[in-house]
């Protein structure tokens, strides 16, 4: 394993932003995480992981390590009648994973394709999309713990997951490096097919015709329309989260607004955050290269040569924006730096 000085992080981050780590680090073993972290309390430095660098905004310079989590591999490891149980290293691509499954006939994370990112990330923020979240089927995960560097195993229910959130962004954030991730998955389909979304791309088609890999091609179809390539074009999808509120206070504002789009959610009601910023007026919105996309007002986008701190600044815009017209703060998903 190399340490590397003064890196570069622009192609490690979808946003394509330039930013300077002190240090780098890529790890494709247990053995080169736990050098890395040597290095790391050795040298007494502030330290991030990154993946695929897919949910991250470098505002500014990393003055510690970064280590770019490369671990593969992908295992059955048991197996009963209704579910099979897979196990995924976290530096492999999600969406490569998903497909690997459907291929295998392991079923229920088809409408999570697409979604970028690494398994390992994955729970941290207990992704979702289409009406499926990641807690539905995950079973446990094992994680190192930065100060011992020994491997830890946590449950579904030690990971505390709920929306857009689990024990890895709250009680035990930066304590632990998750190195792989096991799945509860399906041996037979049971398509969730409700979100709008989905009923209209696939409305004209009998129920008895929709397979697993089908939705997952129709929900790779939706996002490619909706939200744009970061080959092409820098951001990191969606950057806020969908604000979770009461279900009076969504009443309320669905009497002055009768199109806010409302879900129930755990006994609350989750409003569309995208809704909130196109009807504040940011959608299409662009000041020199940093803007919001036409298609999909919840992506900040990097059309060329913005820096973190100018996204940034876009970012506390819209925030202030929408809390002054619908008394609503919205709360970045992506992590910035």
């Amino acid at each position: 394993m190399q340490i590397q000085e003064n890196f570069n992080l622009k192609h490690f981050n979808t946003f394509h932003v330039s930013a300077q780590a002190r240090f780098f680090a890529e790890v494709s073993s247990q053995d080169d995480l736990i050098q890395a972290l040597d290095f790391q309390q050795t040298n007494n430095l502030s330290f991030m992981l990154i993946g695929q660098g897919s949910n991250l905004l470098f505002k500014k310079n990393y003055a510690g390590l970064i280590i770019e989590l490369n671990l593969r591999g992908i295992e059955k490891v048991d197996e009963n009648d209704k579910c099979v149980y897979i196990r995924a290293m976290g530096g492999e691509n999600w969406h490569n994973f998903v497909q690997y499954c459907l291929q295998r006939g392991y079923y229920g994370l088809e409408n999570l394709s697409l979604i970028p990112g690494t398994v390992g990330a994955a729970p941290v923020q207990n992704i979702g999309a289409y009406g499926v979240e990641l807690s539905d089927f995950l079973y446990e995960l094992e994680a190192m713990e930065i100060s011992s560097k020994t491997l830890k195993t946590f449950s579904k229910e030690d990971c505390q997951l709920s929306y857009r959130h689990s024990i890895f962004k709250g009680e035990l954030k930066d304590q632990f490096i998750i190195s792989s991730v096991t799945f509860a998955l399906l041996k037979e389909p049971h398509l969730n097919l409700g979100y709008p979304a989905l009923k209209n791309a696939l409305k004209d088609l009998p129920t008895e015709k929709i397979t697993a890999q089908l939705l997952s091609d129709k929900v790779c179809e939706i996002r490619r329309r909706k939200l744009p390539d970061p080959v092409n074009i820098g951001n990191a999808g969606s950057f806020f989260r969908n604000p979770v509120i009461s279900s009076e206070q969504a009443r309320a504002l669905q009497k002055q607004h009768a199109d806010l789009p409302v879900y129930p959610y755990q006994g609350q009601c989750k409003i569309s955050a995208a809704w909130l910023i196109d009807k504040a007026g940011w959608k299409g919105f662009r000041e020199g290269d940093v803007g919001v996309h036409k298609e999909h007002a919840l992506v900040l986008v990097n059309y060329g040569e913005a820096s973190g701190a100018e996204l940034y600044e876009l970012s506390q815009r819209i925030q202030t924006s929408v809390e002054e017209k619908f008394g609503i703060m919205l709360e970045p998903e992506v992590r910035i730096i």
